[in-house]
């Protein structure tokens, strides 16, 4: 594979039989913008085909591992990328791919970054990392990221992220206690250890570990799979309420944004 795959936005590195992926939006944190997001999904399509990549590893460019969505693009109009919520997430890995996916947090995780958190299958970070899910600060609602969490960090953790937005920050420490990540090491020995447990699954049997990972991800899609449909449909549902745009707005303008009232409920 090319060092730098079509715009710029993804870089790959073939490390023996691990594939090292870099989101590279150094400038906007990593941000998802419709660029990136397709990138990434052209690139898992090319890997799958692939049969010498035995793992992948993921991580960011600069000081940020994923901004989440790009504001830009939540200002504007907005549409699914495809008929269901598995479309909209195209740009996730796991899905995707047939080997483990390792996930090397290496700054500020915010949002929709931690899809890719969830979507890992090992995920580890940097001591200097962060995790927070600004949604509803932005006007945005949270109901994919809480939900593919779920399995593995506690219901209150995933609340406090989610109400409390921007102002609920984990340190990593705080994120490997709530089970976000696995694993903490200093930013030196972030991607060395990330592709030491690479070569660890390579070493295994590539049809058990395959076997392995599609039964554990099975369990996983069947337990949570209707309540990611249900909150797509939450999230689709908000696109038209006027929060969404002004959130967005407000952050581009670095002002307090002007919230709409909630409709008034009739008195039963």
């Amino acid at each position: 594979m090319n060092p730098t795959d079509r715009s710029g936005t993804v870089r790959t590195t073939r490390v023996d039989t691990t594939l090292l992926v870099e989101l590279n939006r150094p400038h906007a944190l990593n941000a998802l913008d419709t660029v990136l997001r397709d990138d990434l999904e052209d690139l898992w399509a090319r890997t799958a085909t692939d049969p010498t990549v035995r793992a992948v590893v993921l991580t960011g460019a600069g000081r940020g591992f994923c901004a989440g969505a790009d504001v830009g693009d939540l200002a504007g109009e907005r549409a699914p990328r495809g008929p269901d919520v598995d479309a909209e997430l195209a740009f996730l890995p796991g899905p995707a791919l047939d080997v483990p996916v390792i996930v090397a947090v290496n700054g500020v995780c915010a949002g929709g970054g931690l899809h890719f958190v969830a979507d890992a299958d090992i995920a580890i970070a940097s001591d200097t990392a962060t995790f927070l899910d600004p949604h509803v600060s932005v006007g945005q609602v949270t109901a994919l990221e809480p939900v593919s969490l779920a399995l593995r960090v506690p219901l209150p953790r995933l609340l406090r992220l989610a109400l409390l937005g921007r102002a609920e920050r984990l340190d990593a420490a705080a994120a490997l206690a709530a089970n976000l990540v696995t694993e903490v090491v200093t930013p030196g020995d972030l991607l060395d250890r990330a592709l030491e447990l690479a070569e660890v699954v390579a070493g295994n049997s590539p049809a058990a570990v395959a076997a392995s990972r599609r039964a554990l991800r099975e369990l996983d899609r069947r337990l949570l799979g209707p309540s990611m449909v249900a909150g797509w449909a939450a999230v689709r549902d908000h696109w038209t309420h006027p929060d969404s745009s002004e959130g967005p707005r407000a952050f581009a303008q670095r002002r307090e944004p002007r919230w709409a009232l909630p409709d008034t409920m009739e008195e039963q």
